[in-house]
């Protein structure tokens, strides 16, 4: 178990005190609320300890970064040696770290997708991409799908369905929301002012809604019939959590745009990227400067992310993903059939699960008794009333049978 190590230790209750007077303090209540006001002293593989020396099975991962485990040895490994061999790299100048994890990228997606933009966050990639999409067409409506979540600035808070973001004031305007899943909806709103389309294809914040494959196909359509770009956020379902390398293999629809999260490189350095294909690339080639990211392709980052991708090469945890995840899904299933007045239904692919509880209070009683019989879970930020479950991609059949088992009793326990 890799232990973190602070030079002057200060007590967890010293900690959450602090945290109260220098960030939000409604927000450490919900942290509390959640049961998750502990301190992270050690983490490996699928668990981590907390300071008082319990051990947890991770089915938070940091919103599903750590695909690979935490503290996986053979990222640690090269992150320790890359640190000797370069460092941030001058951000606006090509290097080989930058060039060659471009290529990876591009042979690690499926489909024309060959072009890359790094980021460090999901938002900023998403801003990329609808500037991109904008600039590329000469058209300014966005169009996007209701209940979605792509990040906290300006095009990806305009596009999200977040609480409270009318008190930022007037936000990127031509944005038109439409109900996801609806055919017809999608018809009228797509069409010849329209730069781009934008979707999760699976929502997960949203417990994992997602919609039938004709759907999907269909708005593929309508854009590439009106000259419209189709951007896809797999910030969350891609790199195997649901079973395939990215979600969109499963319905059978190649974005003109991919987000790529943290996954990236097992949350172990930040870094995102806008994955696009080389007719977009045309206007980068007129327009360099449309978008630039300080700390994005990181020279360093960019070793990580190598090696986290030979990582996800050789280990295939997809596979691992849709063959645990299918008896979650069916076993959850079961157990939300036993317990009706408390989970609604049970929604997911792979190892990205959402249990509907009855209301938000319930979800989040689910979460604190969960964490006090072992099992870290979270609130979906979209539906409150969602408990996420998403486990390391590398969890093996006993960790799933303690989910179930831990999930079997909190439902019992609230």
């Amino acid at each position: 178990m890799k232990k973190s190590t602070t030079p002057n230790a200060v007590s967890k209750d010293d900690i959450f005190k602090d945290a109260e007077k220098v960030f939000s303090k409604s927000y450490v209540n919900l942290v509390r609320e959640k049961g998750h006001d502990f301190l992270e002293e050690g983490y490996l593989g699928s668990t981590l300890n907390d300071s008082d020396g319990k051990n947890y099975l991770d089915c938070c991962t940091s919103d599903g970064k750590f695909n690979l485990g935490r503290s996986n040895t053979a990222i640690i490994e090269r992150f320790k040696k890359a640190i000797y061999e370069t460092d941030q790299g001058n951000f606006v100048m090509p290097s080989q770290e930058k060039t060659l994890l471009a290529k990876k990228i591009s042979e690690f997606v499926p489909g024309n997708l060959d072009c890359v933009l790094y980021g460090v966050t999901r938002g900023e990639s998403m801003d990329a991409a609808c500037k991109l999409a904008r600039g590329f067409t000469g058209r300014p409506e966005l169009v996007t799908v209701d209940r979605g979540c792509y990040g906290e600035s300006g095009f990806a808070l305009s596009l999200s369905d977040r609480a409270g973001k009318e008190q930022f004031g007037q936000l990127i305007q031509a944005v038109k929301v439409i109900p996801f899943g609806d055919i017809e909806a999608a018809q009228k709103a797509i069409g010849r002012m329209t730069a781009a389309v934008v979707m999760e294809p699976i929502q997960a914040e949203n417990h994992c809604r997602t919609a039938d494959a004709g759907y999907y196909a269909r708005v593929r359509e309508l854009c590439t019939n009106a000259g419209a770009k189709l951007i896809f956020d797999e910030t969350q379902s891609g790199f195997g959590r649901t079973g395939t390398r990215f979600f969109f293999e499963q319905i059978g629809v190649i974005p003109d745009i991919l987000i790529i999260g943290e996954a990236i490189t097992s949350g172990m350095f930040p870094m995102t990227a806008m994955v696009f294909t080389s007719e977009l690339k045309g206007f980068f080639d007129i327009h360099p400067l449309i978008h630039l990211c300080t700390f994005g392709g990181h020279d360093i980052g960019c070793l990580v992310a190598m090696k986290a991708l030979d990582e996800y090469d050789r280990l295939k945890p997809w596979g691992n993903a849709a063959n645990l995840g299918n008896v979650l899904i069916r076993e959850l299933s079961t157990l939300a059939g036993k317990n009706k007045e408390k989970v609604l239904s049970v929604a997911g692919k792979g190892l990205l699960i959402s249990l509907k509880m009855a209301n938000r209070d319930l979800a989040l009683k689910f979460c604190a008794a969960a964490r006090n019989a072992g099992l870290l879970v979270n609130t979906g930020s979209v539906d409150g009333s969602t408990v996420l479950i998403r486990p390391s991609l590398l969890i093996d059949k006993k960790e799933n049978g303690q989910i179930l088992d831990i999930v079997d009793k909190t439902l019992q326990a609230i």
